[in-house]
């Protein structure tokens, strides 16, 4: 299976160049010389499931894969009942989105403390990913979608790279998102070389096998941090903050990954997705003439 790079959203390039809509993104998209796309509906579902449908036809023209983020205020911990409903009802719509659009993956943000402890938080997530995953896998909902909770960057939010990971041993559908700049936040710059990526993978094929975790999402930018996480994301010039990719793409290679990296850089997404693509094959290349 191949890797595949691509932007969530395509920056401030798109829109200099006089575009305006998602209907134009596929094409632009894939004119970069990229091979993937993320839609965000952080803030909400904007669009119909109809209009949606008309984009993800350009999506598969276009020969790219496409994966959706889900609402931001998704929280498997929340203690109400009725916000847990309201999460569950934003799982369901994303997975009628991403089907709308030809994809097959759903990105979300698993959870926060609030005022539990994070050991009743982590509980609390587990019980309800069972039940709510297993209850669409049971209705057939799951077919064809990988459902990807995201590691995240700040110390109240339920994500380190482990829980994610035992979070995905509750269903089959489950896969992690390694967001590595919320990895290296979290770890106040804990990713500098390629052991530091391998230990993710490690223990994520202990988990989960290899099969799975070699297709595990990848968002990938630059974050800063300060003492209780990540603060905001970077471009790839930032010369300060990390990670850096190319020991991460020397983990792809030896340990024969095939994820899907999507860049969340700050403005330049297309810019620095196509700069990791460049990495990567160039690494390839000079590993075949070896």
């Amino acid at each position: 299976m191949a890797v595949l790079f691509g932007p969530s959203g395509c920056g401030d390039e798109f829109y200099a160049q006089g575009n305006k809509s998602i209907m134009q993104v596929p094409e632009w998209v894939k004119n970069y010389g990229l091979d993937a796309y993320e839609y965000s509906f952080g803030h909400g579902f904007n669009m119909s499931t109809e209009t949606a449908s008309k984009a993800g036809q350009l999506f598969k023209e276009n020969s790219l894969a496409v994966s959706i983020h889900a609402p931001f205020y998704i929280n498997f911990a929340n203690p109400s009942e009725e916000m847990y409903a309201k999460t569950r009802g934003y799982i369901y719509t994303s997975v009628r989105f991403i089907k709308a659009f030809g994809g097959d993956r759903v990105v979300f943000h698993p959870a926060s403390c609030g005022k539990l402890s994070r050991e009743e938080a982590v509980k609390l997530t587990s019980e309800r990913f069972r039940e709510t995953f297993d209850k669409m896998e049971e209705d057939g909902l799951l077919d064809g979608i990988y459902i990807c909770p995201e590691t995240m960057g700040k110390s109240m939010q339920i994500g380190n790279y482990k829980e994610v990971v035992d979070l995905c041993t509750l269903n089959s559908h489950l896969i992690p998102t390694f967001d590595f700049g919320h990895i290296n936040a979290l770890g106040q710059g804990c990713l500098k070389n390629k052991e530091d990526f391998a230990r993710v993978y490690d223990y994520c094929i202990e988990k989960l096998g290899f099969e799975r975790a070699s297709k595990a999402h990848v968002h990938f930018s630059k974050i800063q941090y300060g003492d209780k996480g990540e603060i905001r994301h970077l471009n790839f010039d930032d010369q300060i903050y990390g990670p850096d990719f190319l020991p991460f793409a020397e983990v792809i290679i030896e340990y024969k990954l095939s994820p899907h990296v999507i860049c969340e850089s700050m403005t330049d997404m297309p810019k620095d997705a196509l700069q990791m693509k460049k990495i990567y094959n160039n690494l390839l290349d000079k590993q075949k003439d070896i």
